[in-house]
This record gives structure tokens, C-alpha cells and sequence, in this order.
């Protein structure tokens, strides 16, 4: 017989996710009226940027997970939150879930930029090789095995390109030319922090992936239904979406989507329930 989770006896609104539907929900409006009203992306304040980055903040890291990059992904994500969320907190208690939550949001982010670490990193390094050198000759091979991340919506960095690619052609007729070299070089410098600015995390989605997982492990024989329609056990839901993750991952598919992030949610909290589960704490 497959596992029924009943409300009753249950709150299906605890208080901590109540509050977090509710923060959530207003930060997704404080998004929408400041960027009118002050052309302010809160994004770019409160979203979580890649360590490396002058525009990190060590604040970022709680507080990307309460902006959302348009209604549809506000809306899956509050509804994952509560569809799986009521259930463990009142098993858990409101502390428990909410230390889960966030331990889990928090090691979403920590593996997503591992990931964007190992892939960005030599390409940092190489440019920085380049920067020190100041050699026309590492700059054109660096040129020719990159591919710049610039259009005509980055701002200044679109227009310091163009610049650079005039110098580009400088130096191709005169490679000892000492101004267009330095101004490469300066683009280059320039260039850099644009890159490590790129990356820009938003989302519950790293701890909701993790509510699901626990869900999954607390209440394997719990019937969901895709679609409102078509019944799986919450196990098999939540393997197959964990292989679904780690395929799209790899593959590259959905790339603006943070696949690692919910990986590294659903990772972290498997470990803290087994964590849990060895203290004899689970329930």
C-alpha cells in the first residue's frame, strides 16, 4: 500500500513557510517597483555573484534566495515550497526546517559555483597571464581561442570592445605599437571584472529541491501527481528528477537554468538528514 500524507492533525500553513511565501512573494514585488520606479535591478544587488567578483557580497548568499527571475519561477518554487514544505515542518518543528532550509540554499550555492569555478577559472588565469605579459602575440592567441561574452546590451565594456578590436588591428599591421598595446591591455583588465560579473544566481530553487528531496527520503511511498494527473511514488520523483538535474547538467541543456544549484541543494540535504538520522534526531 502506498504511504498517505493526510493534513489532518497538520498545520498547511506552518508558520515558516508561511513566512517565506510571504518574503518571497514581497521581494518578487520590490524587484518589480524599484527597477521602475529607480531603473534599480535588485538582481545585481541581492543575487548571489561569483566570489571572485567586486561585486560579491558576503550578504548575497542568503539573500539570492529571495529573488526570483520572473513569475512563473516565483510561483513553481513557492508552490514546491509549500506542496513539500508543510509536511516536514510539522514534522520537524519550525527551527528545524528553517535551519534545513537555509543549510540547504547555502550548499546549493556552494556547489554551483564550484562548478562555475572549474569551468571559468583557466580562462581567468590565462587572461591574467596575458595582462602580466603584455605581449601582442599572447594577446592575439588569447583572442583567438576565446569567446568574448559582450553584445550591445553589456553597457561601456560593449563600446570599450569596439576600441579593442580597432587596437586588435593596429597591432596587426605594427605589433610594436606601445599605445594600441596598452589600450588591449587596459580592455583586457576591464574585461576581466566583466567576466567574473556574469555569473548571478537567483532563486529558491536550491532549497526547494531540497525540501523535495526530503520529502522523497522522509515519505518514499507518498503518492505525487504530475500534472494533477498521473501518480508516481515520491522516491522514484525524486530519483528521477536528481537524474534529469545531473543529465541537463553535464549536457549544457537549459543553460540558464542553475542545475548544479539544485543538485547541490537535494546533496546537502541528503547529508544532513543522514547526519540527523545518525544522531537518532530525524523526527
Amino acid at each position: 500500500m502506498s504511504e498517505q500524507i493526510r493534513p489532518r492533525g497538520f498545520t498547511l500553513l506552518p508558520t515558516v513557510v508561511k513566512n517565506l511565501l510571504i518574503i518571497n512573494i514581497l521581494m518578487f514585488l520590490a524587484q518589480i517597483a524599484v527597477g521602475k520606479s529607480f531603473n534599480i535591478r535588485l538582481e545585481d544587488i541581492l543575487g548571489l555573484h561569483y566570489f571572485a567578483s567586486q561585486a560579491f557580497k558576503p550578504w548575497q548568499i542568503i539573500t539570492y534566495m529571495f529573488l526570483h527571475g520572473d513569475f512563473m519561477h516565483l510561483l513553481f518554487n513557492m508552490f514546491a515550497l509549500w506542496m513539500f514544505g508543510y509536511a516536514l515542518e510539522n514534522i520537524w518543528g519550525p527551527k528545524r526546517f528553517l535551519l534545513y532550509y537555509f543549510v540547504t540554499g547555502v550548499g546549493a550555492a556552494v556547489v554551483h559555483y564550484f562548478v562555475i569555478f572549474l569551468q571559468i577559472n583557466p580562462t581567468v588565469v590565462e587572461m591574467n597571464q596575458v595582462i602580466v605579459s603584455g605581449d601582442a602575440a599572447a594577446i592575439f592567441n588569447f583572442v583567438g581561442s576565446h569567446q568574448f561574452k559582450i553584445s550591445q546590451y553589456s553597457g561601456e565594456i560593449y563600446f570599450q570592445f569596439n576600441k579593442f578590436q580597432q587596437a586588435l588591428a593596429d597591432l596587426n599591421l605594427n605589433p610594436e605599437s606601445r599605445e594600441s598595446l596598452q589600450i588591449a591591455k587596459n580592455f583586457l583588465v576591464d574585461y576581466r571584472e566583466h567576466y567574473l560579473n556574469l555569473p548571478n544566481v537567483i532563486g529558491a530553487s536550491g532549497a526547494v529541491f531540497g525540501i523535495l528531496l526530503a520529502f522523497g527520503m522522509l515519505f518514499p511511498n507518498a503518492l505525487i501527481y504530475i500534472y494533477f494527473l498521473f501518480p508516481i511514488k515520491a522516491k522514484y520523483f525524486v530519483i528521477i528528477y536528481g537524474a534529469m538535474e545531473l543529465y541537463y547538467g553535464f549536457s549544457g541543456s537549459g543553460s540558464n537554468i542553475a542545475h548544479f544549484a539544485h543538485l547541490g541543494g537535494m546533496i546537502f540535504g541528503f547529508f544532513l538528514i543522514q547526519y540527523w538520522k545518525k544522531k537518532g534526531r530525524l523526527y
